[in-house]
């Protein structure tokens, strides 16, 4: 009995520790590719309204990417709000970048769940049982709300000016920031790999 219990918790925690993010869809123009090579050279820019969040989020696809530069080194807050989209060219051909990979909060779903109660104690026969009392055994069910974060990330070639990879993550009640940009970050990468975009 105490050794299957200690399963459970040992299974209840290891399912806790595990990343909360997940690539929900995904797209690839066929034969697109893409190469960490020094001829190409990617524009990261995340579309989130908070700079320091928007820092974190472009430093940390930076160092995966390779040949990368963050948008908050080329554009200023007030330069990408008031930008339009021939200021961003501008930049962009200024720039002489090749690829533009931009990252933004699609949607947040609330989900409501319910957990059903959970009874022990039917193990090791009735005696047991009932000498414990049933009270001591079972935990009345619940509901839980999780919010469900789906952030979208787009890979497109300036020339042509074109779309050649999206994915978006759902990422259950993010806690911390570089936690969970780390884990899309991951997700985003393995995806484009699996998909042969990324080589």
């Amino acid at each position: 009995m105490k050794n299957f219990i200690l399963s459970l918790l040992v299974i209840s925690t290891l399912n806790s520790c595990g990343p909360s993010t997940k690539i929900v869809k995904s797209w690839v123009e066929p034969g697109a590719t893409f190469t960490k090579t020094a001829s190409n050279k990617t524009l990261i820019i995340a579309m989130v309204k908070d700079e320091t969040a928007r820092r974190v989020i472009e430093d940390q696809l930076v160092s995966r990417v390779g040949n990368a530069v963050a948008s908050y080194s080329l554009l200023t807050p007030e330069l990408l709000k008031n930008a339009d989209e021939a200021t961003i060219k501008q930049k962009v051909n200024e720039g002489q970048f090749t690829h533009l990979l931009m990252v933004r909060l699609a949607d947040i779903e609330k989900e409501t769940s319910y957990v059903p109660v959970t009874t022990a104690g039917y193990y090791g026969g009735y005696g047991r049982y009932y000498g414990y009392g049933a009270a001591m055994y079972s935990t009345p069910g619940y509901y839980t709300e999780d919010k469900n974060y789906f952030v979208e990330s787009t890979v497109y070639t300036v020339n042509p000016d074109k779309l050649v990879w999206t994915g978006t993550t759902k990422t259950v009640n993010p806690s911390k920031l570089e936690k969970t940009v780390t884990e899309i970050a991951n997700a985003v990468s393995e995806k484009m790999q699996k998909d042969g975009f990324l080589k």
